[in-house]
């Protein structure tokens, strides 16, 4: 798909500088950009190159000034970067517009679905599903029953999402992910063999969630896993049954978080962490990559290391853990001097 520098510049609400039938069929970075090409300048230090950039349009800043001659059209807007994110939105809105319900799949005759929906092949979906307007399901999904999805969410290929949960509108989620499979509920025997715990919960994720590839999330054993509006999961995340994610926390890949902790609003969390069950954890609350979380946690702290304590206590420990090997040959000549008197 092919868009003039007029057109962009629309979108955009900015101005072009140079021919605006200048078309453009894909995006690049301006160093690496080749004609037909859409590129942005943002940061100064890679002003050099819009002299050499081969893209045949570049957004840039309303006030740049260039100091030699240019090939690439320019579009000037108020924030280069923001709006080259806005581009790609819109990009990628177009990218992804499927409609339509492909064949083979299987749709259970109680299943019920909204307008300008896309389903794609091999899809399942079962005894009750409800799925809104706008939703984008891609081949290979498999939809458990009663299964209610919101309006405006992108399901990608491969997803698994099991029966009772519930998914708000505007989400997407990535390949890979699995949804609502039974928590880690065992009960061990008198002979070491163990016996499951029946989860008969479900998993509930409110609007405007990211989920990325390969997550998993339990379902409760009973009542709710909750996953709040606005939260943002990077790949690879576990998160275990009864768990509650406050609204707007973002967490980095590989991270775990064990059955029925808390974890309040805007909060931060760095990959690799473990989490232990049956915690509280504020809002607001940092948490470096790969630190180990075994205690509650009060609003607004940083924290880091396994086990985890204050971020800045960390550091100051962290000078003296290099300088270990050090301190104990001083304490071992100290000692050697008090023994010879």
């Amino acid at each position: 798909m092919k868009f003039t520098a007029k057109q962009i510049a629309e979108i955009l609400e900015g101005t072009v500088d140079g021919n605006p039938d200048t078309e453009v069929s894909k995006l690049s970075k301006i160093e690496d950009a080749s004609e037909g090409s859409l590129t942005f300048l943002s940061n100064p230090k890679y002003s050099s190159y819009i002299y050499s950039t081969k893209a045949s349009i570049t957004i840039v800043k309303e006030d740049f000034h260039f100091e030699e001659s240019i090939s690439t059209t320019l579009i000037r807007v108020k924030d280069p970067y923001k709006a080259f994110s806005t581009l790609l939105e819109y990009y990628n809105q177009v990218k992804l517009n499927k409609s339509g319900i492909e064949e083979p799949n299987f749709i259970s005759d109680s299943a019920v679905y909204g307008e300008n929906i896309y389903l794609g092949a091999f899809t399942y979906l079962g005894k009750n599903v409800k799925i809104g307007n706008d939703v984008k399901i891609y081949p290979n999904c498999y939809i458990g029953d009663n299964v209610i999805i919101g309006d405006n969410t992108l399901i990608f290929a491969g997803v698994k999402i099991y029966s009772e949960t519930v998914i708000g509108k505007s989400c997407v989620v990535h390949g890979g992910v699995v949804i609502g499979a039974d928590g880690f509920g065992f009960n061990p025997g008198d002979t070491g063999e163990y016996s499951k715990v029946p989860q008969i919960g479900n998993v509930v994720i409110e609007d405007n969630v990211d989920i990325g590839a390969g997550t998993t999330i339990d379902r409760a054993t009973l009542g709710s896993t909750c996953i709040r509006k606005g939260v943002k999961l990077d790949n690879q995340i576990q998160i275990a049954h009864n768990v509650e994610i406050g609204e707007n926390t973002a967490i980095a890949a590989q991270t775990g978080i064990a059955g029925s902790t808390k974890i309040g609003k805007n909060c931060l969390i760095g990959g690799q962490v473990g989490i232990a069950g049956h915690l509280t954890i504020g809002d607001r609350v940092k948490v470096q990559a790969q630190s180990g979380i075994g205690k509650n946690i009060q609003d607004d702290e940083m924290i880091q290391g396994s086990p985890s304590f204050g971020y800045g206590d960390f550091n100051k420990s962290y000078v003296h853990f290099k300088n270990l090997p050090k301190i104990i040959d001083r304490l071992n000549q100290l000692e050697k001097k008090d023994k010879n008197g």
